[in-house]
């Protein structure tokens, strides 16, 4: 952690040299020459560089923190008492070296009697308790949106969650007059169920090598391919067949500001988005945009000469835009015309409902003409804000 602290000092330095490398190029129109556009664009990609380079770092930290965790369990039963016996159903170690057995294609009859507590309907397995945690650690690595949303897990069915959509109010009386009524109105978000899936194949080598760890590799794949695919339909999926992203125009955020430009972002609007948003929400706000806008924003000053954006200098914490965390995702849009760029609200009122249960199903002959194995992964997940009025957002004019 050492390095990662020298790492963000380091950032620190690049951002201060490159700000006063801005403020003391920048002519009378407060325009910049090619020549010097150029060097400080080169200053500010180091700065970003650092950036990935520190989240990296810490990533590997976590990671490394995990694997050092110890491999077995002091015994706490009698000698001679099967371990198994105190995990059942799909937690237990039978049924996980029966899964992977059978993803090897190390079949036998106990191998077939054990998987019959995890079949689904689709003719492949669910995927073992302990393996379902790992794939999940996998997403929330791989996915910016299910670090600061509410995740939760349902069993079958819709998940219906009643919502507050606008409140009773107090009113004065005279003396002798009757009360006036004034409930709440309640109105309902329903979390569904919307199925993502994805291929892997396998050479038939590979998977017979001993060596070959296979189940790091498709929770590995399996994180990169769904994680991406879910980032992108929580921040601009259209509710069709696929989860209802903070973007869009019907169930997503609110607007809170529109742009005077269509190309740039100024710092007016950055205040005015701030305070679009409703003060309890701003308690425990984030910005999310993509690195192309922070890359604009790290331009703005306000009347004071104090620059919007600043570098974070403590491990595990983000940057920040007005003193609230700013968090980045290549599926937020870009600046053009008309397009949602910038987010602010508390991301918890986005709920993430996982179906419990994803599936591997192996598949032997659709490639076996080209000497692979494929595997079949599916899981469904459902994503909506529950609240609007939780989290604002800044659009370019049109």
């Amino acid at each position: 952690m050492n390095k990662v602290l020298e790492l963000r000092e380091k950032r620190a330095k690049v951002w201060d040299a490159a700000k006063a490398f801005l403020d003391s190029k920048r002519g009378e129109n407060g325009l910049l020459s090619v020549e010097d556009t150029a060097t400080y664009e080169k200053m500010e990609a180091d700065v970003l560089a650092l950036g990935k380079e520190i989240e990296r770092l810490e990533r590997q930290a976590t990671l490394d923190l995990e694997l050092s965790k110890a491999t077995t369990n002091p015994i706490t039963s009698m000698p001679g008492v099967n371990a198994d016996t105190e995990k059942q159903g799909r937690a237990s170690n039978e049924y996980q070296r029966a899964f992977w057995n059978a993803m090897r294609n190390k079949g036998s009859y106990e191998v077939q009697n054990a998987l019959k507590i995890g079949t689904d309907s689709e003719g492949g397995y669910l995927v073992p308790d302990e393996f379902e945690r790992t794939l999940i650690r996998a997403l929330n690595d791989a996915n910016t949106m299910r670090s600061i949303a509410k995740v939760i897990t349902t069993s079958y069915g819709d998940r219906q969650i009643p919502v507050v959509s606008s409140k009773g109010t107090a009113s004065w009386i005279e003396e002798g007059a009757a009360f006036s009524e004034s409930d709440d109105a309640f109105g309902q978000v329903i979390l569904g169920a919307h199925k993502l899936g994805t291929i892997i194949k396998i050479s038939e080598e590979l998977l017979n090598d001993s060596v070959f760890n296979l189940e790091q590799y498709i929770a590995t794949e399996f994180a990169r391919r769904i994680g991406s695919k879910e980032e992108e339909a929580f921040f601009v999926g259209d509710a069709s067949g696929k989860p209802t992203g903070i973007f869009n125009s019907t169930g997503g955020a609110q607007l809170g500001i529109t742009a005077a430009s269509s190309t740039a972002i100024k710092i007016d609007e950055v205040i005015d988005l701030f305070y679009s948003l409703k003060s309890p929400y701003r308690e425990k706000a984030t910005f999310v945009t993509n690195d192309a806008t922070v890359k604009e924003i790290r331009k703005l000053k306000d009347g004071n000469g104090q620059y919007l954006w600043t570098p974070s200098l403590v491990a595990g914490e983000s940057d920040t835009i007005l003193n609230r965390p700013v968090k980045t995702s290549v599926y937020v849009p870009t600046i053009e015309a008309g397009s949602k760029v910038m987010a602010f609200g508390d991301f918890s009122y986005y709920w993430i409902a996982d179906r419990q249960g994803r599936s591997f199903q192996r598949l032997n002959e659709l490639y076996a003409a080209t000497g692979q194995v494929g595997f079949k992964v599916t899981q469904r997940v459902d994503g909506k804000l529950t609240l609007p009025e939780a989290i604002k957002v800044l659009q370019m004019k049109a």
